[in-house]
């Protein structure tokens, strides 16, 4: 077992050093800073001392103060890599994982990312954290926005499992203290500062260090995946509606995680049509030790959902063949096939090319309104933007719940009696790191998309009724935009709900000096100064 080393030094890299170009930008290639340097820190030590150096420096281009920090590099707005951003610290050298017998926990490091978490921590623990299917996120991010995946309709979210948390925090004085906070933690300030994590957001209140998780859930031993598509090319809209509407009824139907039916774990990847050319796809896995319904419940709840959503009312679906959003084709598996749950999670990996992203988010507590469905027929190029022909443009519909909306303690995650989670993804290139790849075509297709499948309530998925918010790990600065966000519920709201005045209180107690900040970061309560 790997334990943290206590001497690994940090490393700077500035714009001259052959690596700058690289480290100072991300997953999304939309968003390209110019900091003065990027530094790798490699120990909790190390980021206390990066942190309190950054902070007491004065900035050489008065435009550029902030102050961010990066693990998997998969934030996707401008808040590591925007204009204004000054030094990086990054976090992705920081990637051990080991028993911590003082905590009763496994400690694993924040630039861990799902895939260590998966090929590392489950070979030695046999447990795994329900976390998401791409492999390079990185879990700094991933587990403070309250992470998911293809575990947690039957076992929860990543943060349901977070005993405490490690965060270098920057003080009035501009020092720098690293605090560890556990959810029994006899200070309320520090067990307000761990609550923060479990879904507040990262970036928000410090540099996270390392992550402690308690009683882990055990994967399945086997699993079954299947992955479907149809054909764009004669899909009729009736077709479309039948299969949305289904997809969205089949979920309301099985919450119960106590059930396989409930355990089953899904995307649907609605692709715009590219005038017929391209197709939808259609993941799906369930728990399971046989193929045969008839002797595993497993295998009947994947036969039960297949005879639901692909029928003769959605016609003929085929093998999977083409790459769909951030995962590429997954072949031979149109028979649901029988594979140890790691194996199925190696086939599932994936995060996409290098490209330009925009996204936007959704959680459903109901299946969809007819008027949604034909929004979303009508803009994944059928009846609206009729010159719009990229097949990276799509809908991205996750099944949800289940073990979710049934949280064994409290949670900064206020989204819990959802059964659908929506990502409304785009991707363009851009042809050089000068030229940004026209995305103002793009912009405007997910923009108008969005605001039609929300038109009955200001555009977005407002708090109440069918829908419940956004997701913060999809950060969408439109929400903020009264152009695009039209209902009375500001971004705040959305993605936290209820949860926001308190999230405010630790802000102000954690981050007096509002170091940690960008376009969506918690705003501090002005009642807490002096």
């Amino acid at each position: 077992m790997s334990t943290p080393s206590a001497q690994r030094p940090a490393i700077t890299v500035k714009p001259a050093d052959v690596r700058y170009p690289a480290l100072s930008r991300g997953f999304n290639q939309r968003w390209i800073a110019a900091p003065e340097y990027v530094r790798m820190v490699t120990t909790p030590q190390g980021v206390a001392a990066a942190l309190s150096e950054a902070v007491n420096q004065p900035a050489a281009d008065p435009a550029r103060t902030r102050v961010t920090v990066r693990s998997g590099g998969h934030c996707y707005e401008d808040f590591v890599c925007g204009d204004d951003v000054r030094v990086i610290l990054d976090v992705s050298p920081m990637c051990g994982m080991y028993y911590d017998a003082a905590m009763e926990a496994w400690c694993v490091e924040a630039g861990a990312t799902n895939w260590h978490v998966y090929s590392h921590l489950f070979p030695r623990s046999g447990r795994a954290l329900p976390a998401g299917s791409c492999y390079s996120v990185g879990l700094g991010g991933h587990i403070t926005g309250g992470g998911y995946g293809l575990l947690s309709r039957q076992a929860g979210l990543t943060v349901d499992y977070l005993y405490a948390v490690e965060v270098a925090v920057v003080t009035e004085r501009r020092t720098v203290d690293l605090v560890v906070a556990t959810r029994d933690d006899p200070d309320p300030d520090r067990r307000d500062l761990w609550w923060a994590h479990t879904g507040g957001g990262g970036g928000n209140f410090g540099v996270v260090t390392r992550f402690w998780f308690r009683d882990l859930p055990t994967p399945p031993r086997h699993v079954l995946l299947t992955a479907r598509s149809w054909d764009w090319k004669g899909f009729t809209q009736e077709q479309f509606t039948h299969l949305v509407s289904a997809y969205g009824e089949y979920f309301a139907a099985h919450q119960d995680p106590g059930t396989a039916a409930g355990r089953l774990f899904t995307l649907l990847t609605l692709t715009h049509s590219n005038g017929g050319r391209n197709q939808i796809g259609l993941v799906a896995q369930v728990d399971a030790e046989s193929d045969d319904p008839d002797e595993d419940e497993g295998a009947a709840a994947m036969l039960g959902f297949l005879e639901a959503v692909d029928g003769p009312k959605t016609g003929a679906s085929k093998p999977m063949a083409w790459s769909a959003a951030e995962h590429g084709p997954i072949q031979d598996a149109w028979h649901p096939r029988l594979m140890p749950w790691l194996t199925a999670t190696q086939a599932l990996n994936g995060s996409g090319q290098n490209r330009c992203g925009k996204y936007k988010s959704a959680y459903l507590r109901r299946p969809f309104s007819p008027r949604q469905i034909e929004a979303m027929w009508d803009y994944l190029g059928n009846n609206a933007h009729q010159d719009y022909d990229n097949p990276e443009a799509v809908i991205q519909i996750d099944s949800y719940g289940s073990a979710v909306n049934r949280p064994p303690r409290d949670t900064a995650v206020p989204q819990r009696d959802s059964i659908l989670k929506m990502q409304y993804q785009v991707y363009w290139r851009r042809p050089s790191d000068a030229d940004p790849g026209h995305p103002e075509r793009h912009l405007a297709w997910i923009r108008d998309t969005y605001q039609a499948t929300f038109a009955d309530t200001g555009g977005v998925p407002v708090i109440g009724g069918r829908t419940d918010g956004c997701y913060i790990n999809y950060p969408d600065l439109d929400l903020n935009d009264p152009e695009w966000n039209t209902s009375a519920q500001p971004w705040s709201q959305l993605y936290y709900k209820d949860a926001y005045p308190r999230l405010r209180r630790v802000k102000a107690r954690w981050d007096p000096l509002n170091v940690f900040r960008h376009g969506q970061s918690v705003e501090p309560d002005p009642d807490m100064g002096d």
